[in-house]
């Protein structure tokens, strides 16, 4: 196996100059690093990250400890995750913690006494123990997703980044109520964890936006999980008076929703209205189309690793909490009308193209002869179309002959920032 000291031989260099190549520790003039990673190439030299690691005490990994690895939400994450520390010259160790206290305990610790330089960790909804091991060991970590407590003198102990979810969660509900619904039901997260405490404080917030009645009967948790959901779905619709639209609050509920309406008969949005928390990669083609909010997921996970390379950087820097805005995806299941999605102009021959370079008229396609859509409940007037970067729209007033239902005004699918 190649040393270094053979690729300093073959470059003609020292070994404090392939040293200096190959760590980026000081400053080398551009034919002599050439000639030293021409050296690597040659020879097929691989550095020891262990030895290197002996004596700067850095191993250039980070630690990720995420539950529900396979959940496409936290697999965005890890994307994100991982192309930010590649590109920085990290590697990752991954573990699941499996949402237990217990476990999330004995994974972290693994992980610290693999000697990685520091931790990105979505916690548990108990996570005391974990805070207390993280904090006794003084291992730089940053807090993903899901935020702990602060601090007797509410300050965060550690660096937090995560998605907006309280303001969000609002808006999906106002929606709901300017289409008309009163009776809004929320299939909630785990109880403990931040992200379900932000979306039932935002639930709250939105109804009494509309002006509409918290009634805790609504409020129903599926505990994160699809199978969870499908079970707190069929509770609030064994309700004396069940709610017409639901709000669920993580793509894997919204799973188990889904299931629950299905096997009860029921038609999304005919018979009841859905808005979800969580876009997906699929939403697109259920049907009806999901309206969501989307939360920044890939930009989450690499955020997190600069925030944590910043903390490496900067031991003593202060805490810091980093909140993301997500974005309201706007289709169909929430009960407003299909929007049409414009074809897109075919494109000219390549005997045309030329004929019309030579000057000949430019061929256009003929108008669509269909008019703009029509607003439900409100026969024969016309929707304005949407104009680019305009404010967003008031709800239209009450329209008569749909009494207790307001007429939504209508939008594009394309997503808006919360």
């Amino acid at each position: 196996m190649p040393t270094m000291a053979d690729v300093a031989r073959t470059a003609g260099v020292s070994v404090a100059t392939v040293s200096h190549v190959l760590n980026g520790t000081r400053p080398v003039l551009p034919h002599t690093r050439q000639a030293v990673l021409d050296a690597v190439e040659e020879l097929g030299y691989t550095p020891n990250t262990l030895a290197r690691s002996l004596v700067t005490a850095r191993t250039r990994s980070i630690g990720l400890a995420v539950s529900a690895i396979s959940n496409p939400y936290f697999t965005e994450i890890l994307q994100g995750v991982e192309a930010c520390a590649l590109e920085h010259g990290y590697s990752l160790l991954i573990a699941d913690p499996h949402d237990d206290p217990a476990h999330e305990r004995k994974v972290v610790q693994l992980l610290h006494e693999r000697r990685v330089d520091g931790m990105i960790v979505a916690p548990s909804a108990h996570p005391h123990d974990l805070v207390a091991y993280l904090a006794r060991h003084a291992v730089p970590t940053v807090f993903l997703d899901r935020l702990v407590d602060a601090g007797s003198d509410r300050t965060p102990r550690f660096d937090q980044v995560c998605a907006d979810s309280s303001g969000p969660t609002a808006g999906l509900v106002t929606h709901l109520a300017a289409l008309g619904h009163r009776r809004i039901g929320l299939v909630a997260g785990l109880p403990g964890l931040s992200t379900t405490r932000e979306r039932v404080t935002g639930y709250r917030h939105g109804l009494a936006a509309a002006g509409l009645a918290h009634d805790e009967r609504l409020v129903v948790h599926g505990d994160s999980s699809s199978e969870g959901a499908e079970q707190a779905t069929a509770a609030l619709l064994s309700l004396a008076a069940p709610p017409t639209a639901l709000v669920t609050a993580n793509n894997a509920m919204t799973i188990g929703t889904l299931r629950a309406l299905r096997e009860r008969g029921l038609d999304v949005p005919g018979d009841i209205a859905l808005c979800c928390f969580d876009d997906f990669a699929w939403a697109d083609l259920f049907s009806p189309r999901l309206t969501a909010v989307a939360q920044p997921s890939r930009e989450l996970g690499a955020r997190a690793v600069q925030v944590l390379l910043d903390r490496l950087a900067e031991p003593d820097r202060p805490p810091r909490t980093v909140r993301l805005p997500c974005t309201f995806v706007h289709r169909t299941s929430c009960g407003c009308p299909e929007q049409p999605r414009p074809l897109p102009e075919p494109a000219a021959p390549e005997h045309l193209a030329r004929f019309q370079q030579a000057g000949a008229p430019e061929h256009r396609a003929r108008p669509s002869e269909a008019g703009p859509p029509k607003q439900p409940g409100n026969p024969g007037k016309a929707v304005a179309p949407e104009q680019p970067g305009s404010p967003e729209k008031a709800v239209a007033p009450e329209q008569p002959g749909t009494p207790g239902r307001a007429v939504a005004p209508e939008q594009s699918e394309k997503g808006t920032p919360l």
